[in-house]
Order: structure tokens, then sequence, then C-alpha cells
């Protein structure tokens, strides 16, 4: 059992500290935010996460799992603090470590005895080091000597899953110089040790925007083939299963769609173009993939409007508005941008999504064409299409006979290759999704 300390509660943070205490632990969460620890005292949390909320509390009756928003009562007599904080992009694309580094002169200030300082939090090459000199910095300007160590130990959370990954990882990765606080590391995450790697602290901090450049490298190939698809009248689905069943390849992250969204890969990715192009390295390869990810959104809203000719009076259905399914996170969701276009264009919205409908009204609460309704049946009446954007499970079993007595026209443009084309244009739908030709109307989807 150790006693932790986890700065920062949002979502790494949160899911980090019950999965910790889960495990025995005792951990502390910190925040600055008043109003949100009040919140997860009382065992609310303020993001969606499937098990999440049960966890917390259960960490909490358990006296193992408490927050706070003081840094003396979070840091009394704890060994490990992982520092859990928002890394946003600045304007340029590069990442913001400042939240970081704030948290580690705050921690600093009450500083005595060992520590072990974790970053966890998604940060540039480079920011351990700067942590370490802040920290150091701040011992020096109270005039004591107090021993620490600095290590470099990023998430591979995926939202939706994020227990389940922080339960059972497929590595974990340990960027560290000190043997002594290997040592108390390994003895942490001692139930996973088959998984543990230690490495130099500059890779272990490379080491996640890597894997997220990598995924999202793979879901750019993938629809960048698809458009290929659709002009030579081949069927991505065909191409994604026959490269699939190479053991080299394998079938994980080949599914086209509408684009990639999220907190981590737009973002992740934009930083490795700032990171390459700080130490004069070409970005471009991985300037390619948001390129691509940025116009498969253009292209799918090209296919609305070739098909109607103008979107000035329609009334369209958006089915899913999260990044992904099994979230409420609207960060850089494809929606968005989807919506702003058609929007502007003149179309009325009806949009519905099984979780995110909250946090979507937030987000575009500026927007007066948009009508927020009760299901996907709600959003479909009187609509003249409707547009599949996240693959939410409801969706896949959707009675589209009820759905096309309640719309105006009946047009389905699906932005995750859900609905097979076959069955769709038998109930007389317009059907149109990714990487097929219009003529391809036999079932492929598995």
């Amino acid at each position: 059992m150790k006693k932790i300390t986890i700065i920062g509660s949002g979502y790494v943070g949160l899911v980090t500290g019950a999965c910790l205490a889960e495990m025995g632990n005792l951990v502390t969460c910190l925040d600055v935010d008043r109003e949100k620890i009040e919140a997860l005292n009382t065992g609310k949390i303020p993001f969606f996460e499937p098990g999440l909320e049960e966890l917390v509390k259960r960490g909490i009756e358990a006296k193992r799992l408490k927050f706070t928003t003081s840094y003396e009562n979070a840091l009394n007599g704890t060994e490990i603090c992982f520092l859990a904080l928002p890394t946003p992009s600045r304007s340029d694309g590069s990442c913001d470590d400042s939240y970081v580094l704030e948290a580690a002169k705050e921690l600093a200030k009450y500083l005595h005895d060992y520590l072990i300082v974790v970053n966890k939090s998604t940060i540039p090459v480079g920011t351990t080091d700067r942590v370490r000199n802040v920290i150091q910095k701040e011992l020096e300007d109270r005039k004591i000597e107090a021993p620490f160590d600095v290590v470099s130990n990023p998430e591979f959370l995926q939202e939706g899953t994020a227990i389940y990954n922080c339960m059972h990882p497929d590595r974990i990765i340990l960027g560290i110089e000190s043997v002594r606080a290997q040592k108390v590391l390994e003895e942490l995450y001692s139930p996973f040790r088959e998984v543990i790697q230690v490495m130099d602290i500059p890779s272990a901090e490379l080491s996640k925007y890597a894997a997220n450049a990598m995924l999202a490298t793979r879901l750019s190939f993938m629809n960048h083939l698809a458009g290929l698809c659709e002009k030579i009248g081949g069927n991505i689905d065909c191409v994604r299963k026959a490269i699939g069943a190479d053991p080299r390849i394998g079938e994980r992250y080949l599914l086209p769609g509408i684009g990639f969204g999220g907190s981590c890969l737009p973002k992740d990715v934009d930083a490795l173009c700032a990171i390459a192009e700080e130490h004069d390295h070409p970005s471009d390869f991985f300037r390619s993939i948001l390129d691509i990810n940025a116009s498969q959104k253009h292209k799918f809203f090209q296919k609305i409007v070739s098909y109607f000719g103008s979107l000035e009076g329609k009334t369209l259905a958006i089915w899913g508005l999260s990044f992904k399914p099994n979230t409420d996170d609207m960060r850089e969701a494809p929606s968005l941008d989807l919506i702003r276009m058609c929007s502007e264009s003149g179309a009325s919205l009806r949009l519905f999504d099984p979780i995110a409908m909250q946090k979507a009204k937030i987000q575009l609460a500026d927007d007066c064409n948009l009508q927020f309704c009760h299901d996907e049946y709600d959003a479909a009446k009187g609509a003249d299409a409707v547009i599949l954007v996240t693959e939410w499970p409801e969706f896949q079993s959707v009675d589209f006979n009820k759905a096309g007595i309640l719309m105006h026209n009946k047009a389905v443009f699906d932005g995750r290759n859900l609905y097979d084309m076959h069955e769709m244009e038998t109930l007389g739908f317009d059907y149109f999704c990714i990487g097929k030709s219009a003529t391809q109307a036999r079932e492929s989807i598995v």
C-alpha cells in the first residue's frame, strides 16, 4: 500500500486515482476547482465514463479515496505525487505545459521528505527536466534541501474503456533515472510487472505522442484510401478486410469515417509537429495526418450538399455528437464542424446523442438553427436526411421503417459505415457512406 497524491482531478487524474485506490492504495486527489472537489466528495463525477462513478463511490466509502483543494493536506506524508494536469494546445500547435509547471512549483512549497513526482500528463519532450528545475529552484528559494525524483509515466487511457485500460494495462512506461524511484514505482505497479518498460526519460515522453500519431496515421490512411475507393468503384470494407488479415497490419484502427476527434489524437499529432520543428526535423508527414483528417469532414459535407444542391431551408437530423461512443466528450468532435458547416449553409438541425447532450448544448449555445431532441426518432421528424456521426450502439438497431415514416425525405448519410447499403436501399432510402460507390449494393460490414 502506498500513499499517493494526484494533482489534477480531470479525466486522467480521476480515473488513475480511483483505480489506484481500488488496488488498495491511499489516494488523495487535489484540484483547485472547489465546486468540483465538493461534488467529488459526494461521489459525483464531472464527466461520463462507464463504471467510474461507482468506483469513486466505493473508494470514498472504503476511505481509500478523498479529494481536497489543499496542497498542504494532499502532500502530507505522501510517497508518490502524480501530475495529471491539462496540457492544451497553443495557437501554434505546441503543447502548453504551464499548468504542469505551476503545480510543480506549488508542490515544492510543501516538500520536506523524499517524494517521487510522476508526470502522468501528456507533455512535450523536456518537460520532466523542466519540472525538476522548477522544484529545485523553489527549494533553493526556501533555502532547504529535500530529496526528490521526477519520472515520466505517460497514460494510455481510452475514453469509454478507461477503467479497463487502467486495471489491465498493455504497457506501463517508466522514464526514469533513479534506482530508488524505480524500486518504489515497480512496487506500486507490481500487479503488472510483466508489462513494465523502463527507459530513458525522453523516450518515455515521446512514446505517448508516437502511439497517438500511429493511431491517427492508420485512421487518416484508411480515410484517404476510402476516397480512392469511391473514385475507382472499389469497396473500402473489402480492402479493409484484405489488409487487416495480414498479421503484420492487424484489424484495429482500420475503420474509415468522418474523421477522428477527441482530446488526444488531434492535439498530440499537432504537438508532435511542433516538437519536430523545434528540433529541426521535418514535420510534413505528421502534418499530412491532420490535413487528411480535416479534409475528410469537408468531403463528407460536400456529399450532403451535392445531394441537395443547396441546404437552404433543409432540415437535417444529426445522430451522435460526442467524438466517439461511450463518452460525453465533445472536444474536437467531428459533429461540431459538420453542424457549423450545415448551419452556415442555411440548414436547420435536429440533434440527438445518448449521453453528450448537456455538453453539446453548452458547446453549441450560440447557434439558433439547432433543436435538441429526445431520441433518434424525435430527431428524424420532418428531416430531409439523417446524418450518422457517432456510432453509438443504439443506432445499430434503429427501426428505419419507423424513422422513414417520420422523415420528410428518406436519405441517410452514414459517417461511420454502420449500415448495410443493400438493406437501406431496399427500405427506399437514398444511402451514402464512405469508401463505396453508389452502385455497390451488397452487404460487406462485419
